[in-house]
């Protein structure tokens, strides 16, 4: 574990491949190590690094928080060619980087694909998982209509097709009213990223994949909190979906006023205030 701010990356191999992540152990502004404060493992959405949670990542280590930040299958440094991309399958991945760094239970926060991963671990390794979060997360939505459905399944093939499209979503659409000061060299990064070989299949893997399971959140028993942007364009009312997700898991809610499906992102400061209250409760 690295007593530092810089992330570096390590790697861990599993039977399908290898999984890169960092392990931070912050220091609150007296100085004040989080060795005793529960670990917290952040998980980025579909198609996206690890490096998406660049800008929360700071504040909850001058918390004093531990944060661990995983690249999925395929993304980032891990490895590129899977087997199986599901929500379902990464959960199993967090679970055996718990047991690599030998941590009892962590908080686990789930952004957009993997708040169905979170649910997941949840349910199938409970005595790992103290808590959990979901980030403009895709549970417990409304059934989409036909016409919806053939949207996404068009969207889906141009980001499959056309890299570029990726960034166009980023850059037109994720974020409706704040982008960070680095917008612009991270949509650059990506497109690049989505052009290396292999990456098709990683993409074809998660887009065609079930990203928003209904039902998972039966069975959760650990405490919950379900934070989402008031103003993400990927819901057509976020506030319902939040109010789904936090009635099925008896969860606290916060709507980030402002925020686009990347929160984490455009509203930094706003999201850690809601995400470190329950981390003090949880631990």
């Amino acid at each position: 574990m690295n007593a530092t701010t810089a992330p570096q990356t390590q790697f861990l191999q599993l039977p399908g491949g290898t999984i890169a992540f960092d392990d931070t152990l912050g220091a609150d502004s007296r100085g004040t190590s989080g060795e005793d404060s529960t670990p917290v493992v952040l998980l980025p959405g579909m198609l996206e690094p690890r490096a998406s949670f660049r800008h929360l990542r700071p504040l909850l280590l001058a918390a004093g928080q531990r944060v661990i930040t995983m690249d999925l299958r395929g993304l980032g440094e891990s490895s590129s060619a899977w087997d199986d991309y599901s929500p379902a399958a990464i959960a199993g991945d967090v679970v055996a980087l718990l047991d690599h760094l030998g941590i009892e239970r962590a908080v686990l926060v789930g952004h957009s694909y993997t708040g169905a991963t979170v649910l997941k671990a949840a349910t199938t390794a409970p005595e790992k998982v103290a808590g959990i979060v979901l980030l403009n997360a895709f549970v417990e939505q409304p059934e989409a209509g036909a016409l919806k459905r053939a949207l996404v399944h068009v969207m889906g093939s141009a980001v499959i097709a056309f890299p570029k499209f990726w960034g166009f979503y980023l850059d037109k659409v994720a974020f409706p009213t704040t982008k960070p000061a680095d917008h612009g060299e991270y949509i650059a990064r990506q497109v690049r990223a989505a052009r290396t070989p292999g990456r098709k299949r990683t993409t074809r893997g998660y887009v065609r994949g079930n990203s928003a399971p209904v039902g998972w959140t039966e069975g959760v028993r650990c405490p919950a909190l379900v934070v989402m942007g008031a103003k993400d364009p990927d819901f057509t009312d976020p506030e319902l979906v939040a109010d789904r997700q936090a009635a099925a898991l008896k969860a606290r809610k916060v709507m980030i006023d402002g925020a686009g499906h990347y929160s984490m992102t455009d509203h930094p400061e706003a999201t850690a205030a809601a995400l470190l209250p329950f981390f003090t409760e949880v631990a």
